[in-house]
């Protein structure tokens, strides 16, 4: 397929001596090996989950103690190089794409669990350590992890920590900020914080909140104390086929109106249910226009009460088939299916986009029906698989990468949808971060007073500038060149701003 960077010019101001730079980085790793600047083997590190947009980076390092990351972060201040964490590579917003002119600094090599206190229900990991793992050293103490990304078997804790990873479980158990105790965090200038506390509450402003879902540009996470909870009692899982995606989205906004929190709450329309019965053969009903899968969890008499509560919604919404799991083989292939949605929509198109918006949940049905009017604007096909319980949406655009031109028309696509989440009260993100994917559309959510307070945090952390630069953030001038391709109602975004 093909591929691009998208870098602006102003996010490449940074002039040094590269050999400089390379000779210092290897003086401070003890490991030879750690330092990597052939371009072959840098190739292993041009992208993240996002493929369309690559890029080089200058070096690659792989730091295996704080000491050796508070070394490299030095250098790279003094000579004013850009930095770009990255852990496993999974982000689906380019958010650890290398800079042309900076080092990418792989977290891979901290992937010891330090600590697991059942006591206090607290586990200490390295940044490196899958999502999964945290869970599994948690098991046998009856615990686990509650943030799940689809992408849990391989993301790494530091990955979720940047940009403040979700799952299907996060509308009853929360995001990653909410399960997240402290970090540990070396600045620029190498300066180690630590910022939290495993205490109910920390002293002075809640920077925490800040640091979670920062994007690697205030620093460089080296720890991570996360919350363990306790597993649930009793869990059923129920999946329920409707004949439109009307009927779904609205016993979405039923089943939460009537006081019902599930522990998930997903939805799948037909292409996503072909794809992923195709792949995974969960015994999904392929006829359905949509299905819900449905996770009650709690104590034996509370889930069975529930189940048979949201049983009565969804008939009352039109649901053309009830599936209630009878055996935890059942409970896990109705999530196998919605786990392995992604990898199974790859398997029916060469190439596919993921967005990630967030919409209230009353406006489910309003924006899926002009999704749908927007791909047969652009020919471009869309699935649709998201959290319904919380609005978190993740449309797929199927494109062919190798037809000149598709790329582009579907990236002006996602935009529109994004655009279309922020106009009924939504935002541009859900749990996939802004990277370098949506970082225009955050020129539609925000104002330039409010982009100027980003910065302003950003600057307190990072003077120069030089942590994951051209991400999250856009400046005025990006502001101001994408406002003068998009003109909304006749008005003209950032008309202060000169056009260049």
């Amino acid at each position: 397929m093909s591929a691009h960077s998208v870098y602006l010019e102003d996010d490449c101001r940074f002039e040094y001596n590269r050999e400089d730079l390379v000779a210092r980085l290897g003086q401070v790793l003890a490991n030879p090996e750690a330092l990597i600047t052939n371009e072959e083997a840098l190739r292993a590190y041009e992208t993240d989950g996002l493929a369309a947009y690559r890029q080089l980076p200058v070096a690659a390092v792989l730091p295996d103690t704080v000491e050796e990351v508070q070394a490299i972060l030095r250098i790279c201040n003094e000579l004013e190089v850009p930095v770009v964490a990255r852990g496993a590579g999974t982000s689906l917003s380019a958010g650890a794409l290398p800079h042309p002119q900076g080092i990418l600094l792989s977290l891979s090599r901290f992937n010891r669990i330090l600590d697991v206190d059942a006591e206090r229900r607290v586990a200490r990991v390295q940044p490196g350590v899958r999502n999964l793992a945290v869970s599994e050293a948690a098991a046998p103490y009856g615990l686990y992890y509650a943030p799940d990304p689809s992408s849990q078997i391989a993301c790494s804790i530091g990955g979720n920590v940047a940009e403040n990873a979700g799952g299907v479980h996060c509308l009853k158990y929360g995001l990653t900020i909410h399960n997240v105790l402290e970090v540990t965090l070396v600045t620029i200038d190498g300066e180690v914080l630590k910022i939290g506390s495993e205490a109910p509450d920390a002293p002075g402003y809640d920077m925490l909140a800040a640091i979670i879902g920062s994007e690697g540009m205030l620093g460089v996470v080296v720890e991570v104390a996360v919350k363990l909870l306790p597993e649930p009692l009793t869990k059923k899982v129920m999946l329920a086929a409707f004949p439109t995606v009307e009927a779904g989205g609205e016993a979405v906004a039923g089943i939460i109106g009537d006081g019902i929190i599930p522990g998930g709450l997903e939805m799948m329309d037909n292409a996503a249910i072909r794809a992923a019965e195709d792949f995974v053969h969960a015994g999904y009903p392929v006829d359905a226009a949509t299905i819900l899968i449905c996770e009650l969890d709690g104590s034996e008499a509370e889930v069975a009460a529930q189940c048979a509560q949201v049983s009565k919604l969804m008939e009352s919404y039109g649901a053309t088939e009830i599936r209630i799991a009878e055996t935890p083989e059942q409970a896990q292939a109705f999530w196998a299916g919605r786990k392995a949605a992604f990898p199974a929509v790859g398997r029916i198109s060469p190439d596919y986009y993921c967005m990630d918006g967030t919409i209230p949940r009353k406006h489910l049905s309003t924006v899926l029906n002009r999704m749908q009017a927007l791909s047969e604007e652009y020919g471009l096909r869309v699935v649709n698989v998201f959290h319904a319980g919380d609005g978190n949406l993740h449309p797929l655009v199927l494109y062919d990468g190798n037809v000149p031109g598709e790329l582009e028309r579907t990236e002006e696509l996602g935009g529109r949808i994004l655009e279309l989440c922020v106009e009924v009260g939504g935002t541009v993100t859900g749990e996939h971060g802004v990277g370098m994917e949506k970082i225009n559309q955050m020129c539609a959510q925000f104002s330039p007073p409010e982009l100027e307070q980003f910065f302003a945090l950003k600057r307190a952390f990072d003077p120069k500038g030089l942590l994951n630069p051209g991400k999250a953030i856009p400046t005025l001038n990006r502001c101001a060149e994408f406002g003068a391709m998009h003109v909304h109602k006749g008005e003209l975004p950032f008309p202060d701003i000169e056009r260049f």
